[in-house]
């Protein structure tokens, strides 16, 4: 029976989670497991509008943006060799990694 592993990648630097991904999917590849992905997952903004003065000119406004880059990993594997190498995998401080299994 072959199991599923999830791995949701999210990170403020859209190059950073595609090297990420990329790293993970050649990790797994040569342990023998099959990969579905990287799969982009829709971008989450947030947008932030303060006044450009302290005192008066309520109407100059600036905006700033938020960008969150979601991609989405699935692993089907039936061995613990593809669990060893997803541990030992050293990924950069920038990107967050959730695993479901």
């Amino acid at each position: 029976m072959s199991q599923r592993i999830r791995i949701k990648l999210k990170s403020y630097d859209h190059n950073l989670v595609d090297k990420s991904a990329e790293k993970i999917v050649k990790t797994v590849r040569n342990t023998g497991a099959v990969v579905s992905g990287p799969i982009p997952l829709p971008t989450q903004k947030k947008i932030f509008t303060v006044l450009r003065s302290p005192h008066v000119n309520k109407k100059a406004r600036e905006q700033f943006q938020l960008a969150t880059h979601n991609r989405m990993l699935d692993i089907y594997t039936n061995s613990s060799r593809t669990v060893d190498a997803l541990s030992k995998l050293d990924l950069p401080s920038g990107v967050e990694v959730e695993i479901k299994a």
